[in-house]
C-alpha cells in the first residue's frame, strides 16, 4: 500500500461507522416517537372515557390534558355512544433539520360483554 493509503481508508471506515450511526439513531428516534404517541393516545382516551358522560367538551378537554402531559398533541377527538376516540401527533427530529410525525389512534370506554 502506498504511504498514506491507510490513513484514507481509515477515514473511508470511520465514515461509514458515523453514517450507520447517525442512520441508527434516527431509526431509535423513530421508534420512540411512535411509542410517545401510541402511550399518550391510549391514556388520553383512558383519561377522557372517564369523563364521556360530561360530553365530548369535557372528555376531550382530559384527553387533550393528558396526551400533553405525555409530549403528545390531541388532533382528533370524538365520543362515539360512550366510548372515546382520539388521535395524538408526537412531533420528532430524526436528522437535524428534518422533523416528522408519528401519530397513532385509541379508543377507550366501558366494558361489554
Amino acid at each position: 500500500m502506498e504511504r498514506g493509503g491507510a490513513t484514507v481508508l481509515l477515514l473511508a471506515i470511520g465514515l461509514v461507522l458515523v453514517l450507520f450511526g447517525t442512520f441508527g439513531a434516527a431509526v431509535a428516534a423513530a421508534g420512540m416517537a411512535g411509542q410517545r404517541a401510541t402511550v399518550a393516545a391510549d391514556l388520553g382516551a383512558l383519561a377522557g372515557a372517564a369523563r364521556a358522560f360530561d360530553g365530548d367538551a369535557m372528555a376531550c378537554a382530559s384527553a387533550a390534558d393528558i396526551a400533553g402531559r405525555n409530549g403528545a398533541r390531541l388532533v382528533d377527538c370524538r365520543l362515539d355512544g360512550l366510548d372515546l376516540l382520539v388521535t395524538v401527533e408526537v412531533a420528532f427530529t430524526p436528522l437535524p433539520g428534518l422533523t416528522r410525525v408519528a401519530a397513532s389512534t385509541a379508543r377507550a370506554g366501558p366494558v361489554r360483554g
